[in-house]
């Protein structure tokens, strides 16, 4: 797995635990919310350095996505489907039921 694919994937657990630190740091009455908020500019500027760094350091360009329309280089490949099951409640040929002999009329 690639570094960036890594570091992209850890972005949400980084937000989540410094969401925990600072909630640990308001009951101590360290510090509030209301003057927490550079501390997730700044979160998001590290993050935003480390994708860039490990960019340049796998060759300066996004990797390649494993098939053509793939979102992101780490997506799974798809499977194929399976097949369908032939439990249809309408039947796949219509020869199966013939008119009746009197032409349906009694």
């Amino acid at each position: 797995m690639s570094h960036y694919i890594m570091i992209r994937r850890l972005r949400g657990p980084a937000f989540l635990l410094l969401v925990g630190v600072l909630a640990l740091l308001n009951q101590a009455d360290v510090i509030s919310w209301g003057h927490s908020w550079p501390f997730f500019l700044i979160l998001a500027g590290v993050m935003a350095l480390a994708e860039r760094a490990a960019l340049a350091t796998e060759g300066g360009a996004y990797p390649a996505a494993p098939y053509p329309g793939a979102p992101y280089a780490g997506a799974p490949v798809p499977t194929a489907a399976p097949a369908p099951e032939t439990n249809a409640i309408v039947p796949a040929h219509g020869q199966e039921y013939e008119k009746e002999p009197d032409g349906g009329q009694q």
